[in-house]
């Protein structure tokens, strides 16, 4: 599967953004979806997933109540809803998909977020 990550800006401290990725393949509903970021210095560590069918959805710590996890298995693409940014939330996002019971294997190119205070 190949993914495309879009959406990314330029937004003021308490903004919103929202991200999308778009995959392609006809079997996307059988793939877990997630989100990772990386921002400049650190390592890259995981902002959300959701299952294929989109019942689950997981979130780290950090942006718990403030980004939303979703997808539109119609429409090969997964999102992420981000309000009240900070500062912190600057980082290249990528989105990357697994098949169950795998890793995420399969990744996107960025899309980057910069959040001004």
């Amino acid at each position: 599967v190949q993914l495309q990550a879009s959406g990314g800006g330029l937004v003021q401290a308490g903004g919103s953004l929202r991200l999308s990725c778009a995959a392609s393949g006809r079997t996307f509903g059988s793939y877990g979806m997630g989100w990772f970021r990386q921002a400049p210095g650190k390592e890259r560590e995981f902002v959300a997933s959701i299952s294929g069918s989109g019942s689950s959805t997981n979130y780290a710590d950090s942006v718990k109540g403030r980004f939303t996890i979703s997808r539109e298995n119609a429409k090969n693409t997964v999102y992420l809803q981000m309000y009240s940014l900070k500062p912190e939330d600057t980082a290249v996002y990528y989105c990357a998909a697994r098949q169950v019971g795998r890793q995420f294997e399969y990744w996107g190119r960025g899309t980057l977020v910069t959040v001004s205070s």
